[in-house]
C-alpha cells in the first residue's frame, strides 16, 4: 500500500521533530551527573511520562489491541499488581538507591554482597533486556513492512539510526525530554483513533450497545477469579505474578530505574512512579477498549478471514485456493448471521440473542484456526517448491566457482533461512493496523503510523541508555585498574550507547514473530526478573545471607526457571514469582554450609 503526501509529511515531521528536539535540547552534556542521571532535575510528571512510555513500546499498540480483538479485555489483569509494586518500591527501593546515590540498581549489590554478584545480575540484565532491545524495533518493523510492502531491514536501521542519534548525544535527559512528546503523539493518536472508530459505527449503535455487542461475544470479561494455571491472565496471576514481575520491572530494571533516579529529589521520584501506577491500568484498559470497538465495528463491517494480506494472496495462489475460497464462504454467510443478530441487539434486550451470537463467534474462531492451518499449507509448498527448483538450477551448473553458482547458492541458502522463521499466520498483532491503513483519513493514518514509530523509539531508547549505562558503570568503570575522568566515562557510555543501538538493530534483523508480540517481551522478562527480584529480595530482607551463597543460588535458579520455561511447567507470570522464592530458598539452604566467613555490608 502506498502511502498518501498528507500520510507521508504528518508521519516524517512528527519523528523527525522529536528526534531533533531531543538531540538539540539536550546538547553539550558532558559530566556523567548530566548524561547519565539526567543532572539530576527531572520533574514527577516528567518521570511518570518517561516511566509509562519505557513500557509503552509499539508492541503494546499493536498487541494489545489485538489481544482484545481476539481475546477480549482479560489481559487488563496482567497489570492489577502494578499499583501494589509502585507502593512497594516507593518504601523500600526509591529510599535506599537515593541514599547510597548509585548510577545503576546493581552498585548497590556490590555494596551488600561482592562484585562477582553485582556482576552476574548486570549480565542478566544485559542478555534480557539487550534481546528485548531487538524485539522493540522488530516489532512494529515486521508488521509495517507486510502491510505497506516497506522492506524490514529498512526500517530495522531507520528505527534504530533515528533513536541512537538522539541517545548518543544527550543520554538520559534526551530519553527522558522526547519520551515527553512521544507520549503525547501516542495519547493524541490513540484518542483520535477511538472517536474515528466510534464515528464508523452505525449511528443507531450506541456506545453502550457497541459494548452489549462485545459482551455478547465474550470481550468483556475482564475479571477471573480462577485457579486454573492452565489459564493465562486471572486476577491471581495478575496480582500475585504481575506484582513480583512489576516489583522486579520497575524496581531492578535499568531501563526504568534510571528514569527515576535522574529525579532532584526522593519525593520526586516516588510522585513520578506512584502517578505512573495510577495512570498505567486506565491506559491498557483504554487501549484494550480500542481494540474492543475496531471488534464490534467488524460485527457491521465484512473482516477479513486473515488481516496478513500477503499470507491470503499466497494462499489464494496454491492449491489449496478453493478450499480457502469456500472457507471465505463460510465466513461471509456467518458474518451476515452475526450482523442480522448485532442489529436486532441495538433494538432489543433478549438473552437468548446474545447466546447465539456468542455461539456464531465460537465457530467463526474455528473458521480462523482452519484459515492459519491452510495459509501454513500453502506457504510450506511454496517455500518446498521453490526450494526443489532452485537446487536443480545449482545441478544444472557444471561450473561450481562460477560467481553464477555462488549466487544460486547463496540465494538458496537465503530461502532457507527465510522459510525456517517465516511465521506469517499470527494475525492478531496485524489487525489494527490493517484497520488504520483500510478505514481510517488521510493525515490521521500518517499521525497513528507516529504512533506507532514513536513508541518503539521511546522504549528503545531507553533500552539501550541503560545497556550502554550498565555497561559502562557496572562492568567497564568498574573493572578497570586506574580510575578515569569523567570525560572518559561520558565517551565510554556514548560509544557503548552506538554498540547496543547496533547491537539491538541486528537483534531486530533476525528477530522472529511470535504468537503475541507483547507476550514474547513479558516472557522474556519472567525468564530473569524473578531470579533478579529475588536476588534484592535477599540483601533487602536476609541480613544474614552473604555473597557466595546468593550467587550459587542465582545461578541454580536462573537454570531451573529456563528448564521451567522450557518445559513449560507453569505460565509465565507465575515465573517471576517461582524465580523470586526459589533462589530465596536454595540462598538459606546454601548459607549453613558456606564456611567463608564474608564480610556482611550494610
Amino acid at each position: 500500500m502506498q502511502l498518501n503526501w498528507i500520510d507521508w509529511t504528518v508521519l516524517v515531521v512528527t519523528l523527525l521533530t522529536i528526534v531533533g528536539y531531543g538531540t538539540w535540547k539536550t546538547r553539550g552534556r558532558n559530566s556523567a551527573q548530566d548524561y547519565i542521571k539526567g543532572g539530576n532535575s527531572t520533574k514527577w510528571w516528567t518521570i511518570g511520562l518517561s516511566v509509562m512510555a519505557t513500557q509503552a513500546s509499539a508492541i503494546t499498540f499493536l498487541s494489545t489491541t489485538g489481544q482484545a480483538f481476539s481475546d477480549g479485555m482479560g489481559f487488563v489483569q496482567f497489570y492489577f499488581g502494578l499499583p501494589i509494586a509502585m507502593v512497594v518500591i516507593c518504601m523500600v527501593f526509591i529510599p535506599l538507591y537515593h541514599r547510597l546515590k548509585v548510577y545503576t540498581a546493581y552498585e548497590f549489590l556490590e555494596d551488600r554482597f561482592d562484585l562477582k554478584t553485582r556482576t552476574l545480575t548486570a549480565i542478566l540484565f544485559l542478555i534480557q533486556r539487550g534481546l528485548a532491545a531487538g524485539i522493540t524495533i522488530f516489532a512494529p518493523a515486521i508488521i509495517l513492512s507486510v502491510v505497506l510492502g516497506w522492506n524490514i531491514t529498512y526500517l530495522n536501521i531507520a528505527i534504530g539510526v533515528l533513536v541512537i542519534i538522539y541517545t548518543v548525544s544527550g543520554g538520559t535527559k534526551a530519553v527522558t525530554v522526547t519520551q515527553k512528546q512521544q507520549m503525547f503523539v501516542i495519547f493524541a493518536g490513540m484518542l483520535a483513533a477511538l472517536f474515528i472508530i466510534l464515528n464508523l459505527i452505525p449511528d443507531d449503535v450506541s456506545f453502550t450497545k457497541a459494548i452489549d455487542i462485545a459482551g455478547s461475544n465474550g470481550r468483556m470479561e475482564i475479571l477471573d477469579f480462577s485457579f486454573d494455571l492452565e489459564n493465562r491472565y486471572t486476577v491471581w496471576s495478575g496480582l500475585i505474578g504481575g506484582t513480583f514481575l512489576a516489583l522486579a520491572y520497575f524496581g531492578t530494571d535499568q531501563s526504568q530505574v534510571q528514569r527515576y533516579l535522574s529525579a532532584k529529589s526522593v519525593k520526586e521520584m516516588q510522585m513520578g512512579l506512584i502517578f505512573n501506577g495510577l495512570l498505567k491500568v486506565p491506559m491498557q484498559f483504554f487501549i484494550l477498549l480500542v481494540g474492543i470497538m475496531v471488534f464490534v465495528f467488524y460485527q457491521f463491517n465484512p473482516p477479513p478471514l486473515n488481516f496478513i494480506n500477503s499470507s491470503t494472496e499466497t494462499v489464494l495462489a496454491s492449491e489449496y485456493s478453493e478450499q480457502y475460497q469456500a472457507l471465505q464462504n463460510k465466513q461471509n454467510t456467518l458474518f451476515n448471521k452475526k450482523k442480522a443478530i448485532s442489529i436486532q441487539l441495538t433494538k432489543t434486550d433478549n438473552d437468548n440473542l446474545r447466546k447465539d451470537l456468542f455461539a456464531l463467534d465460537s465457530i467463526e474462531k474455528t473458521y480462523r484456526k482452519e484459515s492459519k492451518f491452510l495459509i501454513k499449507k500453502a506457504i510450506d509448498t511454496a517455500y518446498v517448491n521453490q526450494y526443489a527448483r532452485l537446487s536443480n538450477e545449482l545441478n544444472l551448473i557444471e561450473d561450481k566457482d562460477s560467481k553464477f553458482y555462488k549466487e544460486k547458492k547463496n540465494e538458496l541458502k537465503d530461502l532457507y533461512k527465510e522459510s525456517a522463521k517465516d511465521t506469517k499466520t499470527n494475525d492478531r498483532d496485524y489487525m489494527f493496523i490493517t484497520f488504520i491503513l483500510k478505514y481510517l483519513p488521510k493525515g490521521l493514518i500518517g499521525l497513528l503510523l507516529a504512533v506507532i514509530l514513536s513508541a518503539a523509539m521511546s522504549s528503545t531508547a531507553s533500552e539501550i541508555n541503560a545497556l550502554a549505562t550498565i555497561t559502562s558503570i557496572d562492568l567497564y568503570g568498574r573493572n578497570l585498574k586506574e580510575n578515569k575522568d569523567e570525560k572518559h566515562m561520558v565517551n565510554a557510555t556514548k560509544l557503548f550507547t552506538l554498540v547496543w543501538g547496533i547491537i539491538a538493530i541486528i537483534i531486530a534483523c533476525f528477530a522472529n514473530l511470535a504468537e503475541n508480540l507483547i507476550q514474547l517481551v513479558n516472557i522474556i522478562g519472567s525468564i530473569f526478573y524473578g531470579n533478579v527480584l529475588g536476588i534484592f529480595m535477599l540483601a533487602f530482607f536476609f541480613k544474614h545471607i552473604k555473597a557466595n551463597a546468593v550467587f550459587i543460588a542465582a545461578i541454580i535458579t536462573q537454570v531451573i526457571v529456563i528448564i521451567g520455561w522450557w518445559f513449560d511447567w507453569m505460565p509465565y507470570l507465575w515465573l517471576n514469582l517461582f524465580g523470586c522464592l526459589l533462589v530465596i530458598i536454595i540462598a538459606n539452604a546454601i548459607q549453613p554450609f558456606n564456611k567463608n566467613k564474608e564480610t556482611l555490608h550494610v
